[in-house]
């Protein structure tokens, strides 16, 4: 991947497979390509070289008027919530399922469950104002999960948020990919990643560096336990 002003490889030779239901975290310090990734996943850029096939489909054939078809496919969650400040939480979460044509009685069915699955049923009515920064992460969760998409992409959730708060949304995510979904985390949140061990991809300087499951935020010498 290569940025035209700046002449400079974003990523270079960048190779993996996430498989269906998989979970895993994608690490490296700042610049080290993680967004952009994230970006050519969401089809917000197009590789200069290579293919990306996300479920099945090679981003490079989809036209942009289907782009917004594509992207239902994928929930996003970033670290700033991007909550719609006076809509209450059951109308935040209720909005991604009207802009999909989702029936009403269908909204009203469902999101009181997905509020329930992220522990927030009595916040209901609630505007984003009123919750804590965990609160409003739920909310984000719960609205990026609102159409049941087969992927989740959450960029640094846990960045604002305390070390006890970060588990609980770990937690939340785990609970997601347990019911199936494919999660990935771009993440700086070593505490994080060191206490889920799950599926480990490094990038540094635009390369692949690392993909490694059951693994800590550092790589392990030989020696160490």
């Amino acid at each position: 991947m290569v940025y035209d002003k700046a002449n400079k490889n974003a990523l270079e030779h960048i190779s993996f497979d996430i498989p269906k239901g998989d979970f895993a975290f994608l690490i490296g310090s700042t610049g080290a390509g993680k967004t952009t990734v994230t970006r050519l996943i969401l089809r917000e850029e197009l590789a200069t070289k290579g293919t990306i096939i996300v479920d099945g489909e090679d981003l490079s054939q989809i036209k942009k008027r289907q782009i917004p078809f594509y992207r239902r496919k994928i929930g996003i969650v970033f670290q700033d919530y991007k909550l719609l400040p006076y809509k209450s939480v059951f109308e935040n979460v209720a909005f991604a399922m009207e802009v999909v044509g989702t029936p009403k009685r269908n909204i009203e069915h469902m999101v009181p469950q997905i509020l329930s699955i992220v522990g927030l049923s009595d916040k209901a009515e609630s505007l984003p104002s009123q919750l804590s920064g965990g609160e409003q992460q739920r909310v984000a969760l719960a609205r990026a999960m609102a159409n049941n998409p087969p992927i989740l992409i959450a960029d640094e959730p846990t960045g604002n948020l305390d070390p006890a708060t970060s588990y609980e949304i770990m937690d939340i995510l785990e609970r997601f990919n347990n019911l199936g979904t494919t999660v990935l985390v771009a993440t700086h949140a070593k505490d994080v990643v060191d206490k889920m061990q799950k599926r480990v991809i490094e990038l540094s300087d635009g390369k692949l560096i690392r993909d490694e499951r059951n693994a800590r935020y550092l790589r392990q010498s030989r020696g160490d336990k």
